[in-house]
């Protein structure tokens, strides 16, 4: 049997929240554990510039957030918004030479990409690039995911990281 039409809508209205929610969630955490691993390459080892500095590879704006709420210092929180910029420009510019192998060619795809990357400015520049179409809904997955991240850098992040380093 098939279901009526508002039904199937409801259904695929669901099923994109689902995706989007996991795309924020994957998207915040791999950026954050990369950041960290980066400062820990670099030699950080407390709790507070290894958050910070994960928080910035999220986005140069939750680094600052997050670095100012637990107190970082002014160079670890310049270092988070050196490495938010650097993710910013690589997503801008990769975004063209990877969209047609990721199927980056709808809204839908959109709003998972922005979602995943979450770089405002990147996820904007990139899609604009690729199809200007495409550009209301990165950008507005994006949004979410620099709040997401705003929210969960100086909470549970930094909790975690608190517990896995001291």
């Amino acid at each position: 049997m098939t279901q009526p039409p508002q039904t199937q809508r409801y259904a695929t209205l669901s099923m994109t929240l689902h995706w989007l929610m996991l795309a924020l969630f994957v998207g915040v955490g791999s950026s954050f554990v990369a950041g960290v691993g980066v400062a820990l390459a670099f030699g950080y080892t407390d709790a507070v510039s290894l958050t910070t500095i994960g928080a910035g590879a999220v986005t140069y704006i939750v680094g600052p957030v997050t670095g100012a709420a637990i107190g970082a210092s002014s160079e670890v929180m310049a270092l988070s918004i050196a490495a938010g910029l650097i993710k910013a420009i690589l997503v801008m510019v990769m975004t063209p030479f990877v969209a047609p192998l990721i199927g980056l060619n709808n809204p839908r795809s959109a709003v998972i990409f922005g979602g995943l990357m979450g770089t405002s400015s990147g996820v904007a520049g990139g899609l604009a690039a690729t199809d200007p179409k495409l550009v209301p809904y990165g950008c507005l997955t994006a949004a979410f995911y620099t709040a997401l991240g705003c929210l969960l850098g100086p909470s549970l992040l930094f909790l975690l990281m608190r517990g896995l380093v001291g």
